[in-house]
């Protein structure tokens, strides 16, 4: 035993865990790090498939941020992570949405697919590009999620609008051999150097080629000119939308599959006693161990 500021006790040495930056790819449980009381997340969902039939790309998964949320220290929590949407083969009317991520009581909604004939875009957390003819309406993203698609050009022309991304809407199909390109994901913030959930890029009719995917895992529309080509996938684990195709008979792209990224604090400890001095200092320094 020994003085501690006039009070008897054990000495006092700080123990300290690091902050831990998680990546969780598939369905299961995350254990909290012992200490934790909150912690951070972001929460990306599947992202919607491309479609064919001059097929716009597909919405990225809802990108969902939260901070500060409280957790129990060392508890196993549930999490769901959302499959993105499943390709389309001619002539599918829409792409196929992606499905929910959810964590920490925090839900992601799936990207919405890409439109083709006769239908728009759908609805998700970003929405689905229109299509290329007859309906070009773009899908709407989900407020505070992500972002609606792009339009489809319709006649003449058949270039399908861009999928939604997180950080951006989907690029517009234009006359001529444009197809929309797929809105930007957004970068991380907990876990720096990463982008989640670009829109894939709208399909086109022989004559021109598709739109390119949005940064953060968007695929690619078909590469023209060329009608049985299929486009790109969404990326694994990005909530990317995927690339919208042409037909006779091409197959659109599935989108990808969502992700959550889990930041908890780093942790400070001590066993024994503290003198009042210390403990001011502490606090002070905004250190104060739990």
């Amino acid at each position: 035993m020994a003085g501690n500021g006039g009070i008897i006790g054990p000495n006092n040495t700080v123990s300290t865990i690091p902050a831990t930056i998680t990546s969780v790819t598939a369905t299961g449980c995350h254990t909290t790090q012992p200490g934790t009381q909150s912690l951070s997340v972001e929460i990306i969902s599947g992202g919607g498939s491309g479609n064919t039939n001059q097929g716009g790309g597909g919405g990225a998964g809802g990108f969902v941020t939260a901070t500060c949320i409280p957790v129990n220290t060392a508890t196993a929590y549930p999490i769901t992570i959302g499959a993105g949407g499943t390709g389309t083969s001619y002539p599918s009317p829409q792409g196929n949405d992606g499905t929910a991520t959810t964590a920490f009581c925090q839900t992601a909604t799936g990207g919405g697919g890409g439109g083709g004939n006769p239908c728009g875009g759908r609805p998700g957390g970003s929405g689905g590009g229109g299509g290329g003819i007859a309906c070009g309406a773009a899908g709407c993203g989900t407020a505070c999620q992500g972002n609606d698609g792009g339009t489809g050009s319709g006649s003449p022309g058949y270039g399908g609008g861009g999928g939604g991304g997180a950080g951006a809407v989907g690029g517009n199909g234009g006359p001529g051999s444009v197809a929309g390109d797929g809105g930007a994901g957004a970068a991380s913030t907990l876990n720096p150097g990463n982008t989640y959930a670009g829109g894939g890029g709208g399909g086109h009719q022989s004559g021109g080629s598709g739109g390119a995917g949005g940064s953060g895992g968007g695929g690619a529309g078909n590469p023209g000119p060329n009608e049985d080509a299929n486009g790109v996938a969404g990326g694994a684990n990005t909530g990317g939308g995927g690339g919208g195709s042409m037909n006779f008979p091409g197959t659109s792209a599935a989108g990808g599959s969502g992700i959550v990224v889990i930041k908890e604090p780093e942790i400070k400890t001590a066993p024994g006693v503290w003198s009042m001095n210390t403990v001011y200092d502490y606090v002070k320094q905004g250190v104060w161990p739990t």
